[in-house]
């Protein structure tokens, strides 16, 4: 009883309170999403609406049992459990059942159980346990090799499910990386290549050479560390610019051509790396390599992009603005843009929804769900939603740092980042701001996988907070 007191006592109940906010308003917005004037009842099970709420209660149930648990079971357990989760993302690959192209569901008496949800709180405690052990340094390489190849395993295998949408959730786990000391130029560097995808789908890649070739420049003035050294940079680039115009010279100044540029650039490298080595300037030699990491991966984004699928380029080439498609791929945007649009500051009033109750948006009642939102309840309403999100996030990373526990810390942040990564995502592709890849807005979107996931995911921080006084990392 003793315990119980303590238990009740300590859990954070304005978490619980916003997480059943959430879970209520998408309920009553999957309701607005699906609703017909012949429907009978809102406990119609044969309605998504119905099935909905089985999976509410289903997870009330799941609260109830992880709270109970001791808190110690999701540190020694976090192994098998992660071992448990890739097993049946395995699994699905071979007896799984295909929807809508991506093979990554079990379909178990007319219910879909999808792995990959309940994979990424398996693997926040995998990464929450690697990182929190003693000895374990961010930016020691074996360190990152142990935290890559965690994130890799199930990446690759929901990748080979074609949920590519999934998949990109678990780069959010780079962000409670860089919590946990990972240096802040490799998250730039990431953003960097990012962009570069990006640039190099929309200009040529000669202009995206010389983008990377001025930025480096930029670079070796920024990280100059006095003005000797600012010298030597500058004589060395000065090299750089005679051998380009000798090159240039050479070839009767037909210079506009990406790949004498590209070996012009790597040869005058090349011949001022040694230099630069034997004078210690390390940082210099970074900067270097990782211009040449961005001209590798601009190089090979044609690659990339080809081994997309066809709907996946045309979504991208929407997004960008390279190919407008209103009836094609960028069908579902469009709608989704006009039911948002029509809602205006106050919306039409809930289940006034013209859009929504004509079925003009795809998929509104799952990844849409938020035109929904903005449709009946304007702009009003979508703030309103955006910012309990938003309270949701802040309050999770508020007890994730006054965690005692360096596994607790981790995985707090990891929940955190999570919910916030499908947020903005989901958010942002019903709005035209993001590629349409298909994954739900948390409390939301209607389906049972995605809930119970979520559910787990946060009521397993909030046991592990409960138990915050208690330090077992």
């Amino acid at each position: 009883m003793r315990r119980q007191n303590e238990l009740i006592k300590n859990i954070d109940w304005l978490s619980i309170f916003l997480y059943l906010v959430l879970v209520f308003m998408g309920w009553l917005n999957i309701y607005a999403a699906v609703y017909n004037d012949n429907h009978s009842s809102i406990l119609d099970i044969t309605q998504k609406y119905g099935k909905q709420l089985i999976w509410i209660g289903a997870s009330g149930i799941l609260c109830f049992f992880i709270l109970l648990t001791d808190s110690k079971f999701f540190t020694a357990f976090s192994f098998i459990l992660y071992g448990l989760t890739i097993g049946l993302l395995v699994s699905v690959l071979v007896f799984g059942k295909e929807v809508h192209g991506a093979r990554s569901w079990f379909e178990l008496g007319g219910i879909r159980i999808q792995p990959a949800e309940f994979a990424k709180f398996a693997t926040a405690l995998a990464i929450a346990n690697i990182m929190s052990r003693h000895g374990f340094k961010m930016m020691r390489f074996t360190s990152l090799f142990q935290v890559g190849i965690i994130l890799l395993i199930p990446m690759s295998l929901i990748i080979l499910q074609n949920d590519t949408g999934s998949a990109l959730v678990y780069s959010s786990f780079l962000l409670v990386m860089y919590r946990e000391g990972l240096h802040g130029s490799i998250l730039l560097l990431v953003f960097i290549i990012v962009a570069l995808f990006i640039f190099t789908l929309l200009y040529s890649s000669l202009t995206v050479l010389i983008i990377i070739i001025f930025s480096t420049l930029i670079a070796f003035l920024y990280y100059r560390q006095n003005k000797q050294e600012l010298y030597q940079v500058v004589g060395f680039l000065g090299c750089c610019i005679l051998f380009l115009l000798f090159i240039r010279w050479l070839f009767v100044w037909n210079i506009l051509n990406e790949r004498i540029v590209l070996y012009s650039y790597l040869a005058t490298n090349l011949v001022g790396i040694y230099y630069i080595y034997k004078r210690k300037m390390q940082h210099i030699l970074l900067v270097i390599l990782a211009s040449w990491l961005c001209i590798g991966a601009s190089i090979t984004v044609d690659y990339a992009f080809d081994k997309l699928q066809p709907h996946q380029k045309d979504r991208i080439n929407n997004l960008l603005g390279i190919k407008n498609d209103p009836t094609g791929a960028g069908y579902n945007v469009n709608q989704s843009k006009i039911a948002i649009g029509s809602g205006g500051f106050s919306g039409k009033g809930f289940l006034q929804g013209t859009q929504t109750k004509f079925n003009f948006v795809p998929e509104q009642s799952t990844d849409f769900i938020f035109c929904t939102v903005g449709e009946e309840w304007g702009f009003v309403g979508s703030t309103v939603v955006i910012l309990l999100f938003l309270a949701f996030i802040l309050r999770l990373i508020t007890l994730a740092e006054r965690q005692r526990s360096d596994f607790s810390r981790i995985y707090g942040y990891s929940v955190a980042c999570i919910l916030f990564f499908h947020v903005i995502i989901n958010i942002g592709m019903t709005i035209g701001l993001a590629p349409v890849i298909g994954i739900p807005l948390p409390f939301f979107s209607y389906g049972g996988s995605s809930l119970w996931a979520f559910t787990i995911l946060i009521f397993i921080f909030l046991r592990l907070d409960a138990n915050r006084l208690q330090v077992f990392s």
